[in-house]
């Protein structure tokens, strides 16, 4: 089995870190945090990000990424994606040799709005990737750490390269469909995020799992408008990487999205919710992109829209749900009509 790098040790890169190290592979972490990467080495635990799991002792970490990635055939790239390009630049550095990339980040970059295999393609010169593959699904670290069984989907604009991360991960607890459609499986391991804030909010003001249910619902309309007219397949959002990441994203206090919208919606203000979370959360970031395209690109999101407001213009929830839930009478497969026809004039 070769070397693997992980690049990222928080707890969806812990999570996948043992998934390789229980395949045999040579699993190194990267982490910028000194004292962390002793706790993984010594301690076999990583008690900030994954309480009370033990790290196989086989996994090695470092806050030297020369060292991390030397030898390396694969880099698994697994932070926040706000330092997609910074760790790209820093990786250019180190590069003595051409490896597969794989991204388990979850985003979009606003102003930009580009998908992180767009930033990393941007940012590291041909010569030394193979290809980039993004790792998407409904999967949270806690469950992945414990070998309970889960299911996510590989994607990459060469199918060889899928083929060869889906190789890497997979075993009996971790299994890994592959797609060819890079940008909606990408798209909707992002978007999913936004709902999951709406979700938590709507569990959080009290409203009861009608109201979850056609947030999702409505949610998963909008993942896939804003989808389809950047390029993605229809069909890919009603699979793993669409309503199967919507459903766990939005019906699991794993989720830490649904816990930050929960917060929200009892009255926390964002600035000490994301204090008190202490991890990156996605969907605030991704919000904020999601509604810059969608105005430039005059597509309807009426519920982006409406946890953009919330926030980003400190609206009140309740106020934004009101205005959802008044808003002008149309037919519910008016959406999905319209986008199978787009398609198919495509």
């Amino acid at each position: 089995m070769g070397k693997v790098a992980v690049l990222g040790a928080g707890s969806w890169g812990t999570a996948l870190a043992i998934v390789l190290a229980d395949n045999g592979h040579d699993v190194h972490i990267w982490t910028h945090r000194k004292e962390q990467a002793e706790e993984i080495n010594n301690a076999h635990t990583n008690e900030r990000y994954l309480e009370g799991i033990t790290i196989p002792e086989s996994i090695r970490a470092s806050g030297d990424l020369s060292e991390v990635v030397q030898s390396a055939d694969d880099i698994i790239l697994v932070v926040p994606t706000k330092a997609i390009r910074e760790v790209c630049c820093q990786l250019v550095e180190v590069l003595d040799h051409k490896v597969t990339v794989t991204h388990a980040s979850k985003g979009i970059e606003p102003q930009t709005y580009k998908r992180v295999s767009e930033v990393i393609t941007e940012e590291i010169p041909e010569e030394w990737f193979d290809d980039v593959v993004v790792l998407s699904g409904p999967s949270h670290a806690e469950e992945v750490s414990l070998r309970k069984p889960t299911t996510v989907t590989v994607s990459a604009n060469n199918i060889k390269a899928a083929e060869h991360v889906q190789d890497l991960f997979i075993n009996r607890q971790f299994r890994v469909y592959t797609s060819p459609d890079l940008v909606g499986v990408e798209l909707g391991g992002s978007l999913k995020n936004i709902i999951a804030l709406g979700a938590g909010i709507s569990d959080g003001l009290g409203y009861g799992d009608n109201a979850k249910a056609a947030l999702i619902t409505r949610g998963l309309a909008e993942i896939a408008r804003l989808g389809t007219s950047m390029g993605a397949n229809p069909l890919t959002f009603s699979g793993l990487t669409g309503v199967g990441d919507l459903i766990v994203t939005c019906t699991s206090s794993h989720s830490r999205n649904w816990r930050a919208g929960y917060k929200l919606g009892q009255g926390a203000k964002l600035d000490e919710v994301l204090e008190q979370m202490g991890m990156v959360v996605e969907g605030v970031r991704t919000t904020k992109a999601a509604y810059q395209l969608s105005k430039d690109e005059q597509i309807e999101m009426p519920i982006t829209t409406g946890l953009y407001k919330v926030l980003f213009e400190d609206a009140d929830p309740r106020d934004v749900v009101d205005q959802l839930m008044t808003r002008v009478r149309r037919h519910e497969m008016e959406d999905l009509t319209n986008i199978l026809d787009e398609k198919m004039n495509d």
